[in-house]
């Protein structure tokens, strides 16, 4: 059944494989994101799907609140979201500011908790509802990631929050844990470390149980499944997709 769905940091990287992959799946696709999203939503729209692209600020409250007011204008009530707008602001502990703590908790954990808020509302007067949030290998823990580590472990707990809370009305939440993933952020953590990326990748994979770096489809096949009408016996979930056990 086509839905309308809200894809947070949907202008790249992981957040437009998502928007992409719902879209191939029949979904109404919002994508929201400071950045461009211009290619995200070309790219669908060139497929055959219908998307359109927002600016808006995950830690802004009243940023989330007109964003998702104008894609249920738009696009008909959001019943799906995927959280995964974030930023880095990486930093040993005795460098890094609060400035930098602060910022990065408000747009991953911050963010989330206002986008699902302000969907919840269409979610259980459709009843039905999935939501889908980006937590990360981090949160067990990474040198220089005091403020990321926090915000991907933060969003475990809320995401087993809300499934406790919002079950009831058919609502779903989950959480997905990727490893390392072929992205712009993962290329930026290793400009952050002075490393080369293919010898940084090399040294990645030689981690990893399957033999290979993750790429953001693999994400967005996960994401696919979570939001499926097949997965309503799934909640509360935090699925570590890094080609290898993890926790």
């Amino acid at each position: 059944m086509a839905r309308t769905a809200i894809v947070t940091g949907g202008g790249r990287g992981i957040g437009a494989a998502i928007a992409k992959k719902l879209a191939a799946e029949g979904h109404r696709v919002a994508v929201l994101d400071m950045g461009p999203t211009e290619d995200t939503v070309a790219a669908i729209t060139a497929a055959g799907g219908e998307a359109i692209g927002l600016d808006a600020d995950v830690s802004d409250e009243t940023s989330v609140n007109g964003a998702v007011a104008e894609v249920a204008d738009r696009l008909g009530a959001p019943t799906v979201l995927i959280n995964n707008a974030g930023i880095l602001r990486d930093n040993l502990l005795f460098k890094m500011t609060y400035e930098e703590f602060e910022k990065v908790l408000s747009v991953h954990l911050g963010g989330a908790f206002l986008m699902a808020k302000a969907v919840q509302e269409h979610m259980v007067a459709e009843k039905f509802g999935r939501i889908v949030s980006m937590s990360s290998t981090s949160a067990l823990g990474n040198r220089g990631q005091t403020n990321y580590s926090a915000a991907k472990a933060g969003i475990q707990g809320m995401t087993k929050t809300w499934a406790i809370e919002l079950g009831k009305f058919g609502i779903t939440a989950n959480a997905i844990a990727p490893g390392f993933i072929e992205t712009d952020m993962t290329k930026a953590t290793a400009d952050r470390v002075g490393v080369d990326f293919e010898d940084f990748k090399k040294a990645a994979i030689s981690q990893i149980p399957v033999g290979r770096a993750g790429h953001p489809e693999d994400i967005a096949n996960t994401a696919a499944f979570l939001v499926s009408e097949g997965a309503g016996f799934v909640s509360g979930q935090v699925i570590y997709v890094a080609g290898g056990p993890k926790e």
